[in-house]
């Protein structure tokens, strides 16, 4: 089990329900449903160096006003002080800062607050659709397969159709199944979120495109793990 699993708390066996799920949903319905969990859906790094340049810019500016005081420390410390001592320790600390903050940064909790909403909201879109066209599911053969995307780190979750379902189906019914995934992971309940989800979607789909011409599975049904943002 990889230390992504353990996150979601979703063993092998939970893997395999999820499938499973997948598997009995696709039974009634021409459509077909692909379920992935993402870790995050950029690496973001650029804000997390905008913002950690811009707090350790504050705190240089903060501890501008006392650097007599910090002349006299280095005094007590050093038995001559060489005028280069000063700006030395502002900029060996203020580098030592900005470092820090970087790696403070990559925390999830602090990634939220440092990166814009609307930023997080194009990535995990964009890499929503971009995982829809790499895994084939617009590619099936009536155009009726769905996407279901979750974004751990965003805390956000897309439900992507096809053209074939998106001309029976409005997209606000996705979005109410989204919703509620949303808010069961919001509660740590992946794996009956996840099924619930694709319980939800397998009835919907049945209703509009009820199985008739259904040849195979069309594609896999296991859940998609993507442990980094590099996959994009």
């Amino acid at each position: 089990m990889t230390a992504f699993q353990k996150k979601l708390r979703l063993g092998d066996d939970a893997l395999e329900r999820i499938a499973r799920a997948v598997q009995e949903a696709e039974k009634t319905t021409d459509g077909e449903i692909v379920v992935a969990v993402a870790k995050e859906s950029s690496r973001y790094s650029f804000w997390e160096l905008l913002a950690s340049l811009v707090v350790s810019v504050l705190i240089f500016a903060a501890l501008l006003p006392v650097s007599d005081s910090i002349f006299n420390l280095c005094s007590r410390i050093f038995w001559i002080v060489p005028a280069w001592y000063v700006p030395a320790f502002y900029g060996i600390s203020t580098f030592a800062m900005i470092a820090i903050l970087f790696s403070v940064a990559n925390i999830p909790l602090i990634d939220r607050l440092v990166v814009p909403r609307f930023v997080r909201n194009a990535s995990v879109t964009g890499s929503a659709f971009r995982l829809f066209a790499e895994s084939g599911v617009h590619d099936t053969a009536s155009h009726s397969g769905i996407l279901i995307y979750v974004s751990v780190l965003e805390r956000q979750v897309r439900i992507i159709a096809d053209s074939g379902i998106n001309k029976k189906i409005s997209q606000d019914m996705w979005n109410l199944i989204a919703d509620d995934l949303a808010a069961g992971i919001g509660e740590k309940n992946y794996e009956a979120a996840l099924t619930g989800a694709v319980q939800k979607c397998g009835e919907l789909l049945t209703r509009y495109f009820p199985a008739r011409k259904k040849e195979g599975n069309e594609l896999p049904n296991g859940l998609i793990l993507l442990e980094s943002a590099g996959w994009n």
